[in-house]
């Protein structure tokens, strides 16, 4: 085989009380990429449609996790990346963790696959440590594994594959406004007071507990965030209305997906996710900010092949 093409979905990453620790992955929405495999050593990305990212190898995300791979790799192959962008970069549901993935995924595909999945997050992060300044696996593991994942470690890539409610149904709200990754980070406290430590702790914990029982009480009661949401949501126009109509609704609970400004929200059932959607829609419409909105049911296979 010396061509595959692939999906690589958006995922949502920093779940309320997981920031940097816990994603999950969607269906509807993601990238499309074409790998070839040649005779020239080397990582060639020569083309990009439907944004404006550079080419250049090391300055683009695909490119570094590609490199990142090969070197740990004794190959005379190189390999040329297409890139078709359908997930908006600064958007907040994983534009560079797909395009990382992806370029990994679809390299080691064609070498007969020397890794698992689960061992090419380590070169996937490459990729999103030049995106946000920052090592994170919290949007790269459920791209490659699906479902929800949890981070135990980041340095070490210890990621952990956490089961799926199967009745669980994500609503995305996109605002069409950027907000860098980078940018984000650097509102936040660099030291928190140890009662808010603790809360996060309880609820991130409650939270996998509730994943593994199907307890959507539990999953509820846990999606709060004490510590991030309270520093980034200023960054994001309406984001307590957004919220408060989303659990009106009846979702399970919302926040903020990955760094913003896109926000999501979990329900139980596709019904409730979509009316969770009609009402989230009503916030921006009289606003005159442009947006995009999606339902997914949570995404358990993560990037595919689709020819």
């Amino acid at each position: 085989m010396k061509e595959i093409k692939l999906f690589a979905p958006a995922t949502v990453a920093n779940v309320s009380c997981g920031f940097d620790v816990l994603g999950f992955c969607l269906e509807p929405i993601g990238d499309e990429m074409i790998i070839r495999k040649t005779d020239h050593p080397g990582v060639r990305i020569t083309k990009i449609v439907g944004q404006d990212l550079p080419l250049g190898t090391k300055e683009n995300v695909a490119g570094v996790a590609a490199e990142a791979l090969l070197a740990s790799l004794d190959t005379p192959y190189g390999f040329e990346i297409e890139i078709y962008k359908n997930i908006k970069a600064g958007s907040g549901i994983g534009s560079s963790a797909a395009s990382s993935a992806g370029a990994v995924f679809g390299i080691n595909e064609l070498l007969g696959r020397p890794y698992t999945r689960k061992e090419l997050i380590q070169f996937a992060m490459k990729g999103e440590e030049l995106a946000s300044g920052a090592i994170h696996a919290d949007n790269v593991s459920p791209a490659l594994l699906g479902g929800f994942t949890l981070v135990r470690c980041n340095k070490e890539a210890d990621v952990i594959a956490l089961p799926t409610p199967s009745e669980l149904y994500a609503t995305i709200i996109h605002p069409k406004i950027e907000l860098r990754t980078a940018d984000a980070r650097s509102v936040l406290k660099k030291n928190i007071p140890l009662s808010k430590a603790i809360e996060q702790w309880g609820n991130l914990a409650a939270l996998v507990s509730g994943l593994y029982t199907n307890d959507y009480g539990l999953i509820s009661r846990s999606l709060v965030d004490v510590i991030i949401e309270p520093e980034r949501s200023p960054l994001i126009p309406f984001f307590n209305d957004l919220k408060d109509v989303a659990l009106e609704a009846g979702a399970l609970g919302s926040g903020i997906s990955g760094s913003g400004p896109s926000i999501y929200a979990l329900s139980r059932g596709e019904e409730t996710a979509e009316k969770v959607r009609e009402q989230m829609e009503k916030v921006f419409q009289p606003m005159n900010i442009e947006f995009n909105t999606y339902v997914s049911k949570i995404n358990t296979e993560g990037i595919k092949i689709i020819e």
